[in-house]
């Protein structure tokens, strides 16, 4: 009993999980927008790109920081070194047995008049902190304040890359839109169709119209269910590429909760002015150029002097035994008994002051490269100036034809509707033909298609209008 009821339960638990996994996720365009800027692939790597720079900022800030090591050096000499001294032992020597009239005369030095000695002993390990500061350096101060306007940079090439998934989440978005409003036209077209379609039928099962006027209904309902199953795969394609732009599982169910429409077109004209400084692009060229004056600059520095505050602190041991680490030794030194030790501290600072004198002219053929690049990056700020006004000024042009072009093809949808309807009645009346109700109906899909087109087009153009005059932000 206990088992069949826990594999009810169980039952009831996969159909929940079930009807839960398959739930979809409901999307506003702004929803969809603000979750592609937590989502997607490139923005996210942009911002990933940011946090890299910031820690190289903080890495290149540490090199003003103080700069501390610790080191221990052990040598075993095999064969300790010999130092050949002068022999100055041997002549006063004799000079003072010679004077107290112990030997009768001097006699002649030997050798090369040098002996050798050996001061090293066998162990010596040492053990020491070094620690520096750099106190000026105009090259580093320069730098910092590039690595500052390159991590700026990023920052700004993150903005682009949000700015840039909006516009392509934007599209994607509308583009589903889009195919769905075409799909429920087309299914509207083909419920009425088929009521037709199946009053024909019986009209002619009854000997009131000929096989020809049926055949003519029957092609094209047929036709309208080929186009009908063909959009609703566009519709998946679409929602799948819409997904895609997300970063979104491309096989998760997903539903859009707002619709196309007609829009304030001509508002949205009027509201936009060309101001090539409010585009983000612009302002990356401008911080590149910024990039290029502080490599001038840091060139310019290079000329002068730097200055580093050192110290160390350390001890050194050694011996002809390894026995540094063994208790001390007790003996008379000095004619006093105390412990001999076997460490001795050793102790120094000092600055050093790094003069650049000559280097064959390589810190001016670098300043000389900086000012031909940051000459270059103005240049090109100077031509995306140019091509800002150009983008702004034809995407007015795309999205005034494109206003233009939506009332012609909403006049002609409206038109053809209301010729469909005419034929329709005068075909349900018996005074006209199917042929020219056929007609009816391929005209007003044809103007259906042609004002969704047109639709989509003039929103795409309204996006880029957008983007050319830097109305959309992240």
């Amino acid at each position: 009993m206990n088992y069949l009821r826990f594999l009810f339960i169980l039952f009831l638990s996969s159909l929940l999980y079930n009807g839960q996994a398959q739930t979809p996720n409901t999307f506003s365009l702004s929803q969809a927008i603000d979750y592609a800027l937590l989502h997607n692939n490139t923005v996210v790597n942009a911002q990933i790109d940011e946090e890299i720079y910031r820690h190289k900022v903080q890495e290149y800030q540490g090199i003003g920081m103080p700069q501390i090591n610790a080191s221990s050096t052990l040598q075993d000499y095999l064969d300790v070194p010999v130092m050949l001294l002068p022999n100055f032992i041997e002549g006063p020597l004799y000079g003072i047995l010679y004077q107290n009239g112990l030997i009768s005369s001097m006699p002649q030095q030997s050798g090369s008049g040098r002996f050798p000695v050996k001061f090293l002993t066998k162990y010596n390990l040492t053990g020491s902190i070094d620690a520096s500061q750099l106190i000026f350096d105009g090259q580093f101060f320069v730098g910092l304040q590039a690595q500052r306007a390159v991590l700026a940079l990023s920052g700004k090439n993150v903005t682009r890359t949000r700015i840039e998934a909006t516009v392509s989440v934007s599209k994607a978005y509308y583009g589903a839109l889009l195919a769905k409003k075409q799909l429920e036209l087309l299914q509207a077209n083909t419920d009425r169709f088929k009521k037709l379609h199946d009053d024909t039928r019986v009209l002619y099962e009854n000997g009131f119209v000929e096989k020809l006027d049926f055949d003519r209904v029957s092609v094209t309902y047929t036709n309208l269910l080929t186009e009908q199953e063909k959009v609703e795969r566009l519709v998946n394609i679409s929602l799948m590429a819409l997904k895609f732009q997300m970063g979104m599982d491309v096989n998760s169910p997903i539903e859009l909760t707002d619709t196309i429409r007609d829009d304030d077109f001509e508002q949205i004209l009027q509201s936009g002015t060309i101001n090539p400084q409010s585009r983000i692009e612009y302002q990356i060229v401008q911080t590149q150029v910024h990039l290029y004056q502080l490599d001038k600059k840091r060139n310019t520095f290079a000329y002068l002097p730097s200055l580093v505050a050192f110290g160390s602190y350390g001890y050194q041991a050694t011996g002809d035994t390894f026995n540094f680490f063994k208790k001390p030794d007790y003996g008379f030194v000095n004619g006093s008994y105390q412990k001999i030790d076997r460490w001795y501290p050793t102790a120094m600072v000092g600055l050093k002051l790094s003069v650049p004198l000559f280097d064959g002219l390589q810190k001016h053929r670098r300043w000389q490269q900086a000012s031909l690049n940051m000459q270059k990056s103005e240049n090109d700020l100077m031509n995306l100036t140019n091509a800002i006004q150009l983008e702004a000024n034809s995407s007015k042009i795309v999205l005034t034809n494109a206003t233009a072009n939506l009332k012609n093809q909403k006049r002609n949808m409206e038109l053809a509707e209301s010729v469909y309807n005419t034929s329709k009645i005068k075909y349900e009346q018996g005074i006209g033909s199917s042929l020219e109700m056929i007609n009816a109906q391929t005209d007003l899909k044809t103007a259906q298609t042609n004002y969704l087109t047109a639709l989509y087009d003039a929103t795409v153009a309204k996006i880029d209008y957008q983007k050319s005059t830097g109305l959309i932000k992240p």
